[in-house]
């Protein structure tokens, strides 16, 4: 069958290129987050001296709009749930669109960082509305596989992103940014009232209002094991919101680099991502995610250690602190997947309200660690000192509370295919 749009999609997508597509479309919703937060980075030591503050300060901007990803995943996955993905879908990327523009004409850091804010709220419907959906329409390996195309797609955003925003400050000033961040949302808005299936029928949705989603929160959060597996992925993705966070500082004030040199240096990581997150299907094949969810975060963990004392020791210079980065990096790429896989298969009938659980405490955690780079300084050290402790952490959490050994994996549901 294929997805229309204003009408409840099949049970599974019928054909290949029905769920290349579905994949696309969610890639690029769930890339406005990522774009939100990166394109900006190489104009953070331009609008710290042209507003006049602190690096700290325009770092908070960063976190405002993490904070405002975490937010808005808690109202909008409930809503999801009872007047189906579309709608707000829709909602959050109009959000985004006037956030953005706003933007442009922001006064000062303390306005900006508001508005940041607001663009994560907009952005936050994408994110957990693509998990939602992809809950809707699978489970177990197949949900974990559909998660690592989603990452291929959204992969891209932080490898283009740096560059794509150096580019555009070599026409513009940092403003500009903005109005390049605004185009796109905006042209989300059709795709998503046209081109975007309903994947919640009207049977399913919840209907029991602020009481109820208190409810099921509370529920979620009774669920040790459920709640083990967010705090996992939350500190995987504060090791990569940290590295957001302190690279532009540190690759181009302590390394010297320029906005374009920056830009390059900072998408040689994220193409780690994307590598892990492509052959993370191809494990699924012999291995469980639960398995490969721990092997993952013990690697992360153990090569962030190994970047602690590279910076310490300042061996090697850039490139003695891009390899380990580069093993991290690679390492969470194949954590990112199965956490939410892992963590979603044990409440399918929930999907939205769990996602945006799941979404909100990966920003969250990411929007509490990540600005301790420019509290301890702004270089490597302290970049690589963050991102080992949210991975140790991460780690520890995963052993004593989650202990995947036990699980016992989640049998597909009927239709539930790989995608």
């Amino acid at each position: 069958m294929t997805l229309t749009a204003g009408r409840v999609a099949p049970a599974v997508p019928g054909s290949r290129w029905d769920r290349l597509r579905l994949v696309l479309i969610l890639g690029s919703f769930t890339a406005l987050g990522p774009l939100t937060i990166d394109l900006y980075l190489p104009a953070l030591p331009t609008i710290t001296g042209e507003l006049l503050t602190t690096s700290a300060n325009v770092q908070l901007t960063l976190t405002g709009t993490l904070l405002g990803l975490g937010l808005g995943q808690l109202v909008i996955g409930p809503l999801g749930d009872r007047f189906g993905r579309r709608r707000p879908l829709i909602a959050g990327a109009a959000v985004h669109v006037v956030a953005s523009l706003l933007c442009i004409v922001a006064p000062d850091v303390a306005v900006l960082g508001v508005l940041r804010v607001l663009q994560g709220l907009g952005a936050a419907a994408g994110a957990v509305t693509a998990m939602a959906i992809v809950r809707d329409l699978y489970t177990g390996r197949a949900a974990a596989t559909l998660l690592s195309r989603l990452i291929l797609v959204m992969g891209a955003a932080p490898v283009l992103a740096p560059t794509l925003g150096a580019q555009i400050l070599a026409f513009t000033s940092w403003r500009g940014v903005f109005a390049v961040l605004a185009l796109y949302s905006l042209i989300l808005l059709p795709v998503a009232a046209r081109a975007l299936p309903e994947t919640l029928p009207p049977h399913r949705r919840v209907t029991s209002g602020v009481v109820g989603t208190l409810r099921t929160y509370r529920g979620l959060l009774r669920d040790r094991t459920f709640v083990g597996l967010i705090l996992v992925a939350g500190l995987a993705m504060s090791a990569v919101m940290s590295y957001v966070s302190g690279a532009s500082f540190v690759f181009q004030e302590e390394f010297g680099l320029n906005q374009q040199q920056f830009g390059l240096a900072f998408s040689s990581g994220a193409i780690w991502l994307i590598l892990a997150s492509q052959l993370n299907p191809v494990l699924l094949r012999r291995f469980e995610p639960r398995q490969l969810l721990l092997s993952a975060i013990a690697v992360a963990a153990t090569a962030s250690l190994l970047l602690v004392a590279v910076a310490a020791s300042g061996a090697g210079g850039l490139f003695g602190v891009l390899v380990p980065l580069w093993m991290v990096l690679l390492s969470v790429g194949f954590g990112l997947p199965n956490a939410p896989a892992v963590a979603l298969s044990r409440h399918g009938e929930t999907a939205g309200t769990a996602a945006a659980l799941l979404g909100a405490t990966q920003f969250g955690v990411g929007a509490v660690i990540s600005p301790l780079v420019g509290v301890l300084g702004n270089n490597a050290v302290a970049m690589s000192t963050t991102i080992a402790s949210g991975l140790v952490l991460s780690l520890t959490v995963l052993v004593l509370l989650v202990r995947p050994w036990r699980l016992i994996d989640a049998e597909p549901e009927p239709a539930a295919v790989a995608a």
